[in-house]
């Protein structure tokens, strides 16, 4: 695998920001947009679980719908992609058999040779109640919403990871609740517009030295 230049990383970083305003005429182009979702499914999770959906959003009238429970963020409707980490709101055997057998078919192994490790998961999320497997949830949905910022920042595209809206309402409109699901973190994308006076903000860090210690 080619690496790109440390400069271009930084460089995408340092052209990132959180977009207050979208260009509602842009869109994102379907094989940038293919890309993108190609970055959530490889995101690494806790035990490989993967407890997560990624509802992705681009029907206007559900945008509209959404804007209300969203503290007004227009960034919601002018995206051109709309996604809502949504997380199971308790992982359970279910979840934790249906990882294993994708897990053991991708390795053309007999699922039966992972009982070890099933054991453990299932030690593991016994410990906890639900309102804590769905806390733990919605940190392992946070590992995906920084891949897919760097993604972003990496293919041009603007991004603005939100956790101003009610995560109950977004589960009403989207009917998450019988599916088990419950909004974790949203990130509208698209592509800023020109009137946005924050893309030009310097952005207001805390020196390397404050905040990366070297222990030896």
């Amino acid at each position: 695998m080619d690496s790109i230049s440390t400069t271009r990383l930084l460089e995408a970083l340092q052209w990132r920001y959180a977009t207050k305003v979208f260009d509602p005429s842009k869109t994102i182009p379907d094989e940038t947009w293919t890309a993108l979702e190609d970055s959530l499914v490889l995101t690494p999770s806790s035990f490989g679980l993967q407890p997560w959906q990624f509802l992705v959003i681009t029907n206007s009238s559900i945008k509209e719908s959404l804007l209300e429970h969203s503290w007004g963020q227009k960034q919601v409707v002018d995206c051109s992609h709309l996604v809502v980490f949504a997380v199971l709101r308790s992982v359970d055997e279910q979840a934790i058999d249906k990882f294993l057998d994708v897990s053991a078919a991708s390795r053309g192994i007999d699922v039966s040779e992972l009982d070890g490790y099933r054991n453990v998961v299932i030690g593991f999320a016994k410990n906890m109640s639900d309102e804590q497997k769905k806390d733990w949830a919605i940190r392992q949905a946070y590992i995906a919403l920084g891949q897919f910022m760097l993604s972003a920042s990496l293919l041009g595209v603007d991004a603005c990871p939100m956790e101003g809206f009610i995560p109950a309402k977004y589960d009403e409109v989207l009917g998450l609740e019988a599916k088990g699901l419950t909004a974790g973190v949203v990130c509208p994308v698209g592509y800023r517009d020109t009137s946005d006076k924050y893309a030009s903000y310097p952005k207001a860090r805390f020196e390397k030295g404050d905040v990366v210690q070297h222990l030896s």
